[in-house]
């Protein structure tokens, strides 16, 4: 018998005009179908001593919600236990009685907004693609606009249909499986229903994701491959900023970097991610004194063309080559959310740094391994 079987769970929502006893999936559409001002009144009893979190608790039991929004909820006064307002840390028992008010979802629309990018796969459940450099993956302050979630919103309504899991809409972040910085490019997925949505999700916490990137950065690394075990966390003084951190706010972060190409001052490497912080790869490697090429915020400089190495394009030599952090994702390994197929997807670097590898190549380079010189063929070639 599994004893992690949902207890009796009930709903007396005003907008069916009676109770009775639901499954998940008749709750989630409930959920989706509420009007603002009429939440839906969820009942729980629990039949065994669990001995766990309530917060926990109702992840578990409403995973259409994100386990912050269920926090703020329990903070709000809007779960009671045995009719009492709770702490998210409450230990549940056997025969505690849970009342939970869900609000009516937030509205999902979304501006639609034209900006290019490559589809790498789509299917009625994910879209996968090749984000560019610049383009923020979600609305934030001070920038309601000009995201990727905005040019899904553009791609799904004239192109092909669907849109993206309602999950994530109270953050402006519909779909949103993981993220990468702005001015990063390269690979990502998104989900387009709640049930793949979830499954993405914990196919990243568990990470059995696969996830690699191409980055030049200042300097020859040594040694030329190298795991990298440092815990990360928020910068004691810029608020902006990540870094090593060896007390209780440092997080594990594990990277695994090597140098596909060497050039007089720079390196081309390939880093592997087995954790996914903010700025992972960027404060590693500046930890390790090797910062991107052009990263200004982790110690790297945007460097002119005649800082790089010679070239046959035409540049404005006046300008940097990489005019962002030099970084990109260029494989996604997933299992399928519905089906469970292993599927892997690669995106060739953008235009810029192709320029800039070619330049330094140009300068001087030395290519350090067999592998390193069919991938760094294959990419730039």
């Amino acid at each position: 018998m599994n004893t992690e079987e949902p207890e009796l769970l009930e709903q007396t929502a005003e907008i069916l005009g009676g109770g009775g006893t639901i499954d998940l999936e008749q709750l989630q559409a409930l959920h989706a179908a509420a009007q603002d001002g009429e939440p839906v009144v969820v009942h729980f009893k629990l039949r065994r001593d669990l001995e766990k979190r309530l917060d926990r608790y109702l992840t578990d039991r409403i995973p259409f919600l994100s386990r912050t929004g269920l926090q703020q909820l329990i903070r709000d006064g809007a779960v009671l236990v045995n009719e009492r307002t709770p702490k998210p840390s409450t230990k549940l028992r056997q025969g505690d009685r849970l009342a939970v008010f869900l609000p009516a979802p937030p509205s999902s629309d979304i501006p639609a907004e034209q900006h290019d990018f490559e589809v790498l796969h789509e299917d009625e459940y994910l879209i996968v693609l090749n984000k560019p450099a610049g383009l923020l993956v979600h609305p934030a302050k001070g920038h309601q606009s000009g995201t990727l979630v905005n040019a899904l919103a553009w791609h799904f309504q004239h192109q092909s249909g669907g849109e993206l899991s309602a999950v994530g809409q109270e953050h402006a972040r519909p779909g949103i499986v993981h993220r990468l910085d702005r001015h990063t490019s390269g690979v990502m997925v998104a989900a387009k229903n709640e049930t793949a949505h979830w499954r993405l999700v914990k196919q990243f916490e568990e990470r059995i994701v696969g996830k690699r990137y191409l980055a030049i950065v200042h300097g020859i690394p040594e040694p030329a491959a190298e795991l990298i075990d440092t815990p990360l966390g928020p910068h004691p003084r810029q608020r902006l900023l990540q870094a090593v951190r060896h007390d209780e706010l440092g997080k594990p972060a594990i990277s695994i970097y090597r140098t596909l190409e060497q050039y007089k001052e720079h390196a081309l490497v390939e880093v592997e991610l087995k954790t996914g912080r903010t700025h992972q790869i960027r404060v590693h490697l500046s930890h390790r004194g090797h910062p991107l090429l052009g990263d200004d915020l982790y110690g790297g400089k945007r460097s002119l063309p005649s800082a790089l190495g010679p070239g046959p394009d035409e540049l404005d030599l006046a300008k940097p080559v990489v005019d962002r952090q030099a970084l990109h994702a260029t494989h996604l390994r997933i299992q399928h959310p519905i089906s469970g197929e292993q599927m892997a997807f690669s995106a060739s670097p953008p235009e810029d740094l192709c320029r800039a590898v070619l330049r330094l190549r140009r300068g001087g380079c030395v290519t350090l391994s067999p592998a390193g010189a069919e991938l760094s063929g294959s990419l730039f070639d």
